[in-house]
């Protein structure tokens, strides 16, 4: 069996890799080491001028040459950089520093090889350890299946070799066996003092509990003490045996900055043992928990983890069962991560209660980018509380979604006092809601002045003619507005040819496919237009609050 082929990055080396060398050299140019004892020591500052220029005309020559050759992994330019990198440096010891007298000296050949191999070495271990910038070895591509002893084996087989320059691994959609799982345990154990990123997700479909809870065990042993940035552990229906398998590798970590477990099977109980796991969060950034179990316990458990995680940037816990209860836990407790910039909380069953409490938070997440609302049960009371909040709060808002939270047209007048508070958002899903013909036209009008929107989701919230023919007007001329998604409405076939007659030449109009005009019975044609008439004139009685 021929080994898969890896994705590798070489050339060009990080910034790190070549700060590391400046420094490398200035300390071998301005203190008493094996080169300087031999020539004139520079001070510290001429010695990092000096380095700085070095590097910089070694890494310029190395790119030439890497542009070469564009089919090739780098490997003879970090050689090349390395060997340019020492030759300048030998060169400049010769030289020695400006304030000397110009006095040739001659170097040995046992200085050249010295600093020769210096150079190497610095440029191929600072690279090694670099964070995402070494190379990746992956082998989940192709088809899903079982791999075992003999094919672990040789398909890992470039991870044993010395030397080598992984420092992401991704063993997904491959399923191990307790046979692979022991070929690949030593083998991970070697490399694991390099590893930075590890992604585990979908590693033992289709295995027996009991073997998979082995499997785990293993590869969890194996990589115990590993200082990793990034852990996926997805996909794998683990519960709480899976995390407890996970033990020795989930408790040695304090330096994660990425951690997902979604579609895990993530109960109560193993919410519980995760929190209990983990020893520290304080440099976590990213946290997902999509598509578990999790329920409220389980909420209040991630709610722990979450006060232990002041950077926080990113958080996800979507389909995750979690009510009332679980809801309030996570929002207060989402209050200490101040740098947050995604939050995702969709599908869950918070209610207005718990939306309340969200409000309360969002005004100290000033820094949100994106939110994810939808499918929370919030109705116009949570809802209101929440958009008010990020109206007043989140200035650099991006993406807003509240589907499917039985909004009425009663609360389109705090979405519009948002649309002019921010000229940042981007996106709005409010699909799946009851906004009907008077909360579209609102809606449209706002639009007028709002500059920044991209894409309008109000799909499925029993609009008719008169409200899609708002829509439409408001947007089709809009200066890079791309998505108008007005599909699943009660919209007749008259008022679709008339919108499709309004966006003719434009791509901005969504699918149609989906209206019915008998979603309302009573409603007819006749009653459309005068509808129409009667909430154009509502729209000068109602209280919408905007910011200049």
């Amino acid at each position: 069996m021929t080994p898969r082929s890896f994705s590798i990055k070489l050339w060009p080396p990080s910034a790190n890799t070549r700060q590391v060398i400046v420094d490398r050299m200035t300390k071998n140019l301005s203190t008493e080491t094996f080169f300087s004892k031999k020539y004139r020591l520079f001070s510290k500052e001429e010695a990092h001028k000096e380095a700085v220029g070095i590097e910089e005309a070694g890494f310029k020559a190395a790119s030439e040459l890497f542009m070469k050759e564009p089919d090739g992994d780098g490997s003879s330019a970090v050689q090349f950089y390395a060997k340019e990198t020492s030759r300048l440096m030998i060169e400049t010891l010769k030289r020695g520093p400006s304030e000397a007298p110009e006095v040739e000296i001659e170097t040995t050949r046992e200085v050249e090889t010295e600093v020769k191999r210096e150079m190497e070495s610095v440029a191929g271990s600072a690279e090694n350890g670099t964070r995402r910038e070494g190379a990746v070895f992956d082998i989940s591509g192709g088809k899903r299946a079982f791999i075992e002893a003999d094919e672990a084996r040789e398909l890992l087989s470039p991870l044993g070799q010395t030397s080598n320059w992984y420092t992401k691994i991704v063993f997904s959609n491959r399923s191990f066996g307790t046979e692979a799982a022991h070929v690949a345990g030593p083998i991970l154990e070697s490399v694991k003092n390099q590893l930075l990123d590890v992604d585990l997700s979908d590693f033992v479909a289709g295995r027996p509990e009991e073997e998979a809870l082995e499997v785990m065990k293993i590869f969890s042993l194996a990589l115990e003490g590993s200082v990793l940035r990034y852990l996926n552990l997805s996909d794998n229906a683990m519960g709480e045996k899976g995390v407890r398998a996970f033990e020795a590798l989930l408790s040695s970590q304090k330096e994660l900055e990425e951690l997902y477990m979604m579609n895990d099977g993530i109960s109560e109980e193993a919410a519980k043992a995760l929190s209990e796991l983990i020893p520290s969060t304080d440099k976590l950034k990213v946290l997902h928990f999509h598509n578990n179990m999790t329920g409220d316990d389980g909420g209040v458990a991630i709610s722990e983890v979450i006060k232990k995680s002041p950077l926080l940037e990113n958080f996800r816990c979507s389909s995750t069962r979690v009510g009332a209860e679980g809801g309030i836990a996570l929002s207060e407790a989402l209050g200490a991560c101040v740098n947050m910039k995604k939050l995702d909380l969709r599908d869950n069953l918070f209610g207005v209660e718990a939306g309340l409490a969200l409000s309360k938070t969002i005004t100290k997440l000033t820094s949100l980018k994106e939110i994810y609302l939808s499918y929370l049960n919030l109705e116009d009371e949570g809802t209101t509380e929440i958009v008010n909040a990020l109206k007043s709060a989140v200035s650099a808002l991006e993406v807003l979604e509240l589907a499917g939270n039985e909004i009425t047209a009663a609360a389109a007048p705090v979405v519009v006092a948002l649309l002019a508070a921010t000229q940042n958002l981007k996106k709005l899903v409010l699909s799946e809601n009851e906004l009907k013909d008077e909360g579209a036209i609102v809606i449209a009008k706002a639009l007028e002045d709002q500059t920044s929107l991209k894409e309008l989701d109000l799909s499925s919230n029993l609009i008719q003619r008169a409200g899609t023919r708002a829509l439409a007007n408001a947007v089709v001329n809009k200066e890079g507005f791309e998505l108008l998604n007005i599909n699943g409405n009660a919209i007749s076939d008259e008022g679709l040819d008339e919108v499709r007659e309004i966006f003719k030449g434009s791509d901005v109009l969504g699918p149609l496919d989906e209206n019915d005009v008998d979603l309302l019975d009573e409603e007819d044609e006749e009653g459309e237009e005068g509808d129409e008439g009667d909430l154009e004139s509502k729209l000068g009685n109602l209280n919408v609050e905007s910011e200049d």
